[in-house]
């Protein structure tokens, strides 16, 4: 059994980090969050030390460490805010644990190059959470991509939707310093997954940057990919909105839409479960998806829109 602690045990994404922990038969002796509802600690380790200052956190995980080898964390999982991983995760590589960061694993791609020295500087891993590569349907449609003798680059069309209210721009979302926009926030994963799948990154063109939407086009190695992702209920089709739906998600390939709305309930328990045998995906494999997400944080909106996703009004 492995000693586990979690920061941002308050946040929307913990509990599935909760649940892989009991999943994989192991403890969590403390957890953090500067919000104190974390009632649902009671429905997983009742027993674990709950702070709402990182100090006392931090303090209480060195005491730990030096009581002995079988007191102190194995694991540190990061759910904090996005602004806070890179700290989270030298706390746990200074406490001779793993990091398990939720993704994006940092803001900055030059973030990675120092998290990388002090990986090989401590022997300690730092893991980044990228569960779609777990999902079934994704690791089929890779198989298939990988298979496929084709000369032409495939034509994918990806549209993500998810409604929020006006919360979001007053929480560390909102903040472009704190969460890395939207693109970062709700993009990142999808653009790990279709890196992933289809190769390199060759061209990056951006044509649309709002606080709350943003469009461009991603050229890889084997595919040209029309994005755009937006929390803009109004851009939610009228179907959708019909059946009371917050969310629309779409990925066309080749103009057939490519279902994985599903098989989403124990994708991080497999992660963990990958991590815990010594495999889990780390530093290198999430470098293209931060370096994606920085350019179109960074950069201005091109003047000349060539390919532009459908739902783009020009």
């Amino acid at each position: 059994m492995k000693n586990f602690a979690i920061t941002g045990v308050a946040g929307y994404v913990a509990p599935r980090h909760l649940q892989a922990i009991k999943d994989t038969g192991n403890n969590l002796v403390a957890a953090l969050d500067i919000h104190d509802s974390v009632g649902i600690l009671d429905r997983y380790f009742p027993n674990s030390s709950f702070f709402v200052e990182f100090e006392r956190f931090d303090r209480h995980l060195e005491r730990l460490k030096r009581v002995g080898p079988s007191e102190g964390i194995d694991y540190l999982s990061i759910c904090a805010p996005n602004f806070l991983h890179d700290a989270h995760i030298r706390l746990a590589l200074r406490l001779g644990a793993d990091a398990i960061c939720e993704k994006p694993i940092v803001l900055n791609p030059w973030n990675l190059d120092a998290l990388q020295e002090i990986e090989n500087e401590t022997g300690r891993k730092i893991y980044n959470i990228l569960q779609l590569r777990e999902h079934d349907a994704i690791i089929n449609l890779k198989n298939k991509i990988e298979h496929e003798q084709r000369n032409s680059k495939y034509e994918i069309e990806l549209t993500y939707i998810t409604s929020r209210g006006v919360w979001y721009d007053h929480s560390w979302k909102g903040i472009l310093e704190k969460s890395g926009g939207v693109a970062t926030n709700i993009g990142v994963h999808f653009f790990d997954m279709l890196g992933w799948i289809f190769g390199k990154v060759q061209s990056n063109k951006l044509y649309l940057k709002e606080d709350r939407k943003v469009s461009g086009f991603l050229e890889l190695e084997r595919a040209n990919i029309k994005w755009y992702l937006s929390l803009d209920k109004n851009d939610l089709p009228k179907k959708t909105i019909e059946e009371g739906k917050p969310t629309y998600r779409s990925l066309t390939l080749d103009g057939d839409e490519f279902q994985f709305s599903e098989g989403f309930t124990d994708l991080h328990t497999k992660v963990y479960k990958s991590i815990l045998l010594g495999n889990g995906y780390g530093i290198s494999d999430a470098r293209q998806s931060i370096e994606i997400v920085h350019d179109i944080r960074n950069r201005k909106v091109d003047n000349v829109i060539d390919n532009p996703h459908p739902m783009l009004k020009l």
